[in-house]
């Protein structure tokens, strides 16, 4: 199996919180920060999804904080899709310190909203699939 797609993050002072660490909710950034730059580099940019009638929406997300993070650390924050048979899939994800550390996992659910019905589109993988010029990257 290939690794999963990645991007680096340096984490910054401001994003700390009173005791010095990462704050909480700066995970779920640095997560979805991931997870539109795996659009992109697949070929899909905010406005293609629009244009294409469709939106992504997150329904679930679970962080598992496995060690702190502070200021000056550099990250890796990984995103790969798992896709099943319905309308939603999941997105495992995992914040990776430079000397191997999981800081954290993350794991959320998704789908593809119909902009205009404003309901889950019954096939996102084929959505992705016919919108993406490099569908690997999406484990396609």
């Amino acid at each position: 199996m290939s690794e999963p797609f990645s991007v680096p993050v340096t984490v910054r002072g401001y994003e700390t919180d009173v005791q010095g660490h990462l704050n909480q909710s700066v995970y779920l950034n640095y997560a979805e920060h991931a997870r539109w730059s795996l659009l992109r580099a697949a070929g899909i940019s905010q406005s293609v999804l629009i244009g294409s009638g469709v939106g992504p929406v997150a329904l679930e997300t679970t962080i598992r904080y496995k060690r702190e993070l502070l200021a000056g650390d550099e990250v890796e924050v990984t995103c790969a899709f798992a896709w099943g048979e319905g309308k939603t899939f999941r997105i495992e994800q995992t914040v990776r310190k430079a000397d191997g550390t999981v800081a954290a996992e993350i794991t959320a659910v998704g789908g593809l909203l119909d902009l205009k019905a404003r309901k889950l589109v019954t096939d996102p993988r084929e959505h992705f699939r016919k919108l993406a010029s490099d569908p690997g990257l999406f484990g396609l």
